[in-house]
Order: C-alpha cells, then sequence, then structure tokens
C-alpha cells in the first residue's frame, strides 16, 4: 500500500473520462516558443528561494506552504503526501539534469546560475537532518523544517541531478568537493540500512534500492556506477559489477537482464513519472559504461523504455484549457479533517487516501493535470533519454506536438517541467 496505488486510482479515474478531449491551445505556435514559455512559468512560480521546486502554485506564483509546526507534526500527512512540497527533491533532481543539458546547448551564464540555484537545493535537502543519508522532500517557511519521510522516488533523482551537475565540465572544484561528500555519508547510510532509505523517528525508514524490478534494479547499480566516477575508489566499481550480476524477483533475472529489459509498467496500467528518473538513471549508466556489451544491454533497455514511454504521448491532447475545471491552492481545509497523529508509515498510508479523495473533490483540477500532463510530459523525456537516433526520431513530430499544446502560464502542477528536459535533448539530436 502506496502513494503510487493511491495515484493509479486518480489516474484510471480521469483516463477513463470523455470530458477533456479537445485540444485547444496548440494551433499556431511553434514547440520552440511553447518551450521557452514554459521555463520562464518554471522559474517564475515554482522554483522557491532555496532552489527546490514546489509541487503547485496559484497563477500568480503565491504558494501557502506547511508551516514548521505542521511539517512537525506531520500535517496534512507525514509524509508530505499532496502537499505543495511534495517532490521537491524528486522532481528538482531531474530538473538540474535539464538544467545542466539547457547549459551545454546555451553556455549562457544565466543558465549556468540556474543550475547551481538547483545545486544548492539539492545539498540542502539533504543538510536540514540530523538522520544522516536523509534527503527531504522540500522546506517550510523557516527554510528548514521537513516531513520526516522521504522516499527512494525523492533519493535517486537528488543522486541523478547531482551526478550529471558534477561530471558536466560546469562544476567547480570545490563544488564537485562538496557533492562527493554528500554521496560518500549518504550511500553509506543508505547501505548501512540495507539499501533502505533513511526516515526520521519514529519511522525509521521509508523506501529501498533493493527490488529487482526495472526501478530498483536501475536505481541501485547507477548509486554505484556513480560513487565509482565521483569518488574514484575501484571498491565502487567492484560492488557495482556484483550487482548487476545479482539475481532475484520473480522472474530470477540479474540486474542486467532487467536494466537490459527496460522500463516496465507494474502498479498501474502506466507510470511513466514515477520511472522517468529511472530511465534517467539508466541513461547515465549507459554514459559511464565502458564495456562494450554491457552499454549495448544499457542502450536496448533505453530503446525499449522509449517505445513503451512514446505509447502515452496522445494523452496531452485529452487535455483542454477551456474545461474550466476547478483547481483550489487551499489543501488544508480539503486535508486537516482528517489528520491525526502517527507513528508509522502505514497510518501516514491510511490518512493520506482518505486526504487524497477529499482534495480532489475540492480540486478536480489535480486530477485532470496529473492524468493528462504528468504522464505525457515524463514519458517525452523518456523517449529523449534513448541515445539511438533512428529510436527517437520517429516520435520527434508527436514530442513537439505535446510541448505546443499546453499554455504554461495556466498550469498549476510543475509536472511540465519533464518537457524542457524533452526539448533541449531533441536539439542535441538534431
Amino acid at each position: 500500500m502506496n502513494r503510487r496505488i493511491f495515484l493509479h486510482t486518480t489516474f484510471a479515474a480521469m483516463a477513463g473520462s470523455a470530458a477533456f478531449v479537445r485540444p485547444v491551445f496548440a494551433a499556431g505556435r511553434s514547440a520552440a516558443s511553447a518551450a521557452e514559455q514554459l521555463h520562464l512559468e518554471i522559474w517564475r512560480r515554482f522554483i522557491d528561494r532555496h532552489g527546490v521546486m514546489l509541487d503547485f502554485t496559484a497563477l500568480d506564483g503565491s504558494v501557502d506552504l506547511p508551516t514548521p509546526e505542521e511539517c512537525r507534526a506531520g500535517k496534512p500527512n507525514a509524509l508530505g503526501w499532496w502537499a505543495p512540497i511534495e517532490n521537491g527533491a524528486m522532481f528538482s533532481g531531474s530538473y538540474l539534469d535539464m538544467m545542466v543539458n539547457r547549459w551545454q546547448e546555451t553556455k549562457s551564464d544565466a543558465d549556468a546560475a540556474k543550475a547551481r540555484r538547483l545545486v544548492e537545493g539539492l545539498l540542502l535537502l539533504n543538510s536540514v537532518s540530523d538522520t544522516k543519508g536523509f534527503v527531504a522532500r522540500g522546506v517550510s517557511t523557516d527554510g528548514k523544517s521537513h516531513y520526516a519521510m522521504g522516499s527512494d522516488d525523492q533519493t535517486i533523482p537528488w543522486f541523478l541531478g547531482l551526478w550529471r551537475f558534477w561530471q558536466s565540465g560546469l562544476a567547480s572544484g570545490a563544488e564537485k568537493q562538496r557533492i562527493k561528500e554528500r554521496f560518500i555519508e549518504t550511500v553509506e547510510a543508505i547501505i548501512h540500512l540495507g539499501w533502505r532509505m533513511p526516515a526520521e523517528p519514529p519511522f525509521g525508514t521509508r523506501g529501498d534500492f533493493t527490488g529487482f524490478e526495472f526501478d530498483g534494479a536501475a536505481r541501485r547499480v547507477f548509486v554505484l556506477k556513480a560513487m565509482h566516477a565521483v569518488t574514484g575508489d575501484a571498491k565502487w566499481e567492484t560492488a557495482y559489477r556484483a550487482a548487476l550480476k545479482e539475481r532475484g524477483g520473480k522472474a530470477n533475472l540479474s540486474r542486467f537482464q532487467v536494466c537490459e529489459g527496460g522500463m516496465t509498467f507494474w502498479y498501474s496500467k502506466r507510470h511513466n513519472w514515477t520511472c522517468a528518473s529511472s530511465v534517467g538513471a539508466l541513461r547515465g549508466l549507459w554514459e559511464m559504461e565502458s564495456d562494450a556489451k554491457t552499454k549495448a544491454a544499457f542502450a536496448r533497455g533505453l530503446a525499449a523504455s522509449a517505445r513503451l514511454a512514446a505509447e502515452s504521448l496522445p494523452l496531452a491532447m485529452q487535455f483542454n484549457h477551456s474545461d474550466g475545471t476547478t483547481f483550489n491552492t487551499d489543501w488544508r481545509t480539503a486535508m486537516l479533517p482528517f489528520w491525526k497523529p502517527q507513528t508509522t508509515a502505514r497510518e501516514s498510508w491510511g490518512i493520506a487516501g482518505k486526504q487524497l479523495s477529499a482534495f480532489l473533490k475540492r480540486s478536480p483540477r489535480r486530477g485532470m493535470e496529473t492524468a493528462f500532463i504528468r504522464e505525457p510530459a515524463s514519458a517525452a523525456w523518456i523517449v529523449s533519454l534513448c541515445p539511438d537516433p533512428a529510436v527517437v526520431k520517429p516520435y520527434v513530430a508527436g514530442i513537439e506536438r505535446v510541448i505546443a499544446h499546453y499554455d504554461y502560464a495556466r498550469l498549476y502542477y510543475c509536472t511540465f517541467f519533464w518537457l524542457e528536459g524533452a526539448w533541449w535533448r531533441l536539439q542535441g539530436l538534431k
């Protein structure tokens, strides 16, 4: 029982609706102009003063953050689910990867500064707790208070973004050293807990890199390979090679075989958004790998992931800006009536499920954006991560249609950000 199950229920309800089928915004606008509007909206509304991405804001950029007292009490829930700071590490880490790619195309000082701002946000999220290895989701009004539980979904993009910056040619020697120190402490804490993510008391841990499904396999081997790249210590390369060979799961496949097979959907019909950073990790593995056989296997996994993700691109055309469905940023009124003290993750899950149902009734636009923006946007980025132009090029026109379809100034959730990453990777393809 977890957030993915709750969100699968939401997505299924939205995807089954016939109400949102008429595209209204794309006519006459280029993907290039849409991509620039997208970038400006992200930086106008969704990056907080610490360099951490917010989940949602009002259209004027205002946001009602949970207070320090609410974070300490676990309100609306100790997981931080459905709050404006739910996915700061998850989204900021992936977006840093994208900003680095943008800078590599533009070589702009402004883009370099934005990448560094995201780096500082990610390092902050790893420093606000006394629990070693903990990566917070986001921070409250005081720039420090946070929810007690992160997750594997929050932690892998943290590694991915900082690794991308570290190897980009943009990072200074001092910045590389800071990242190296943070990586060592965080990975050692995770390994000490049996590859589980540290959480603050009383919760202990939340999420893991132990599984042999695609996410678990790609995430674990990426962390080990990135550790070798960042530290230069041969023990991490040895651990990486051993982890690739280890077998497990229902099919008793090795992690090498799982990565070669690429992204799979296992808890719902599609969940590109939670797989996106895992495919990003696989792309990183492909870039770092020197063994030709292993590199080719990773390329096959990226191609398979791209083909599967591309099936979700048409969902974007079901988003209708003229629908008029309400988004209400007042998350407290809907959710706090269900709050009670929590001491286990299971208690938090139970509360969060009731809260999501109430929030969707008060703010149905949330479901519309998660179904018809979050999925096709993350799918577009996944397609663009494939290194084989022959695989990607047939989907370029479709991705550009998705980018051009939305009016980003009228969207409440940040989850269109993956489209900026897709746009810049497509420029590198040309």
